[in-house]
């Protein structure tokens, strides 16, 4: 196995780690905490494995998620995040169509993040940005990303059906 491959897997793993520890938090803040650390071993990851949309969505995220965590997410800083995370995404896609997803996935978890007022509303915009972004890492062989977000989407399932069934 090449080396590049090897450390952007570690990588991988890191940001799953985050990414698993994010979904049990009980409020916004400590969530968006977690998904900051997601999100800068991400980028480390889309370097490793030489995917330009990933990177550049992915730093683009990290603004995003360190504003989320601060709770400075406005309206229009919302809209340029988007804004900036698409035209970017799009300009350094090196993967072609599979290149889209990273882009069209944190575009629309974008707006969840600014929109939701819980962590139960972000849980429900995880299982689909993980969904996403599982399918591009399977192409660009970040396997433990691959794998760490289908059990995460599954634990996110249960951790909503634990949230429903205590009424909250």
């Amino acid at each position: 196995m090449p080396l590049y491959l090897i450390i952007g897997n570690i990588f991988s793993f890191l940001a799953s780690l985050c990414t698993a520890v994010s979904v049990v938090k009980k409020n916004k803040s400590d969530f968006m905490y977690w998904q900051v650390g997601n999100t800068l071993f991400a980028i480390l990851t889309n370097i490793a494995l030489w995917s330009y949309s990933g990177v550049t969505t992915n730093t683009v995220s990290l603004v995003r998620n360190v504003l989320a965590y601060k709770n400075k997410l406005s309206l229009v800083g919302t809209l340029a995040i988007c804004t900036i995370s698409i035209s970017l995404g799009l300009m350094f896609n090196n993967r072609g169509l599979i290149g889209i997803l990273p882009v069209f996935s944190s575009a629309c978890y974008t707006l969840c993040v600014y929109l939701t007022k819980n962590e139960q509303q972000l849980r429900y915009a995880l299982i689909v940005d993980l969904t996403l972004w599982a399918t591009y890492y399977l192409y660009i062989r970040g396997y433990p990303s691959v794998i760490t977000y289908m059990i995460l989407n599954i634990w996110t399932l249960i951790q909503i059906y634990r949230y429903i069934k205590q009424g909250k």
